[in-house]
């Protein structure tokens, strides 16, 4: 009996300290997650409050300065939203960045409803700090640019459309209002970017390849959410239309008619290479994992339909032209919740250090200036807008009303934004935006130039006036670290 007494104690005693083992481990498993999530929430907010716009960032400002049916360079969804909410509250860093708060909150929501639905046992904080440490995400849910509404309009889309798929091999209907929910969410990534096209395709190649949704190509309903989801192209075709189709045309050109003929390898690797690590390293094998088993539940179907044909389309484009990590961004969204990483610790680490590194490039000293004077010319305009502001307020006083001229789009931008002035005037050897608000310069008009040594005035800008005074020079430094030089000039007599 004593011996059964204490082995009994002794079973209890175990249970007990496997109980506080496994208590232990789950507080400092959740602990450690919460750390990791208010660390990635911290380095949003500095990014959201402090970071001047990147120069795409302040160009789509202004096209919300400049509301029309569409642009040359995208769909007009975030160039509304720009205009709506710089209307309403104002500009500064906090309302440029305002939408992308709501549009995350929207994307990570859906994700819940997802969890919700087709995977109870995942946890949604993990699923959460997966997504947000993957250094694409990161930084394209901050971006005040079109890709945080085109990846949350496609998530919204992508998750009606698998419950309205799931009803219908339910009850042989489906919910009508999910699928036609689905199509205006659609409809909306479209008019967002088109990308959208490859959440499009995954749908369609899911009811062409599973027989038992096959029926749905003789449904009516079908044809009515097309319909809805083709409204997006009604102002992109009217601005089209205007303009000779030079947003189609430019679109062709830029993804399947190269200048070079040939394989390009190089385009091909920096497609793929970058897609491996922005992605996150953590997660290739997982994704192949849950790939392989793509066809056991609707979700997993539309997941693989929307990931496999956008990847195959954009590495053949990266083969004969050029094709960027970013136009695949849709490609991933449905793969998340299919992951199971068990140990988050070396994915949350890599994709912390990744985005504090961008956060401190962005908001501090761009990294690669301590690297080259010369790469990364893009990341160097975010810095030294005020001292420009400032000269070109100065030499702007003793003319009457002068133009202000800049010599690519990106610094135009960027002043405009900076004075919150819309009329800023870009003059390049590209086709942009400026084109179309700018196609006849007043013969006469004195101007403000600014310049640097990336697009300098000389190659398109200063012929264009009977004379130009020397240029003031503007070096731009953070920490005694050199960034770059701007010029500015006075330009007198513009020509016809």
């Amino acid at each position: 009996m004593l011996n059964r007494a204490k082995s009994t104690v002794e079973k209890l005693l175990c249970h007990i300290h496997n109980f506080f083992t496994v208590l232990k481990l789950t507080i400092c498993y959740y602990a450690l997650m919460i750390l990791f999530l208010i660390a990635f929430l911290l380095l949003r907010l500095i990014f959201w409050l402090v970071a001047f716009p990147n120069p795409d960032e302040a160009y789509y400002w202004l096209w919300g300065q400049h509301l029309d049916w569409s642009y040359y360079d995208h769909p007009p969804l975030q160039a509304w939203i720009q205009g709506i909410f710089t209307a309403s509250f104002g500009r500064s860093a906090f309302v440029l960045r305002l939408p992308n708060l709501l549009s995350n909150i929207a994307f990570f929501y859906i994700y819940y409803r997802i969890i919700q639905f087709f995977y109870r046992d995942a946890n949604f904080w993990h699923l959460l700090l997966l997504i947000i440490a993957s250094p694409l995400y990161f930084v394209f849910l901050g971006l005040a640019w079109h890709d945080h509404l085109l990846i949350t309009f496609s998530l919204i889309s992508a998750y009606l459309f698998i419950r309205f798929l799931d009803q219908y091999l339910t009850d042989g209907q489906g919910g009508t209002w999910r699928l036609y929910g689905s199509a205006i969410a659609l409809s909306l990534a479209f008019l967002s970017k088109y990308n959208a096209i490859f959440v499009a395709i995954g749908f369609f190649a899911t009811l062409i390849t599973n027989a038992q949704f096959r029926p749905l190509f003789r449904d009516r309903r079908l044809y009515v959410a097309i319909a809805i989801a083709l409204t997006a192209l009604i102002p992109i075709a009217i601005w089209n239309l205007s303009n000779d189709f030079l947003s189609f045309r430019y679109y062709v050109d830029r993804s399947v008619r190269p200048i070079n003929p040939g394989i390009k390898i190089g385009s091909f690797l920096g497609f793929t290479l970058v897609s491996f690590f922005v992605v996150s390293p953590f997660y290739w094998i997982e994704f192949y994992k849950s790939l392989k088993s793509r066809f056991t539940t609707t979700y997993s179907t539309v997941a693989f339909w929307i990931f496999a044909p956008s990847t195959i389309i954009l590495i053949i484009i990266s083969l004969i032209s050029a094709a960027l990590y970013y136009w695949n961004i849709t490609a991933y969204l449905l793969l998340f919740p299919l992951l199971r990483l068990r140990h988050f610790k070396a994915h949350a680490i890599y994709g912390l250090i990744i985005s504090t590194v961008l956060v401190f490039h962005y908001t501090v000293l761009p990294v690669t200036a301590l690297i080259s004077k010369d790469i990364d010319p893009d990341s160097r305009m975010l810095f030294g807008w005020k001292e420009v502001a400032a000269v070109v307020q100065s030499e702007s006083r003793d003319l009457d009303a002068p133009l202000l001229i800049t010599s690519d789009y990106r610094s135009a931008s960027a002043l405009a934004y900076e004075l919150n002035y819309r009329e800023v005037i870009a003059i390049s050897d590209r086709i942009d935006q400026f084109d179309f608000w700018h196609r006849d310069l007043p013969k006469g008009k004195d101007a403000v130039i600014v310049s640097d040594d990336w697009y300098p005035a000389e190659l398109m800008v200063l012929s264009k006036f009977d004379r130009t005074s020397e240029p003031i020079t503007i070096p731009v430094k953070r920490f005694g670290v050199w960034i770059k030089n701007y010029y500015v000039r006075r330009g007198y007599d513009l020509r016809p």
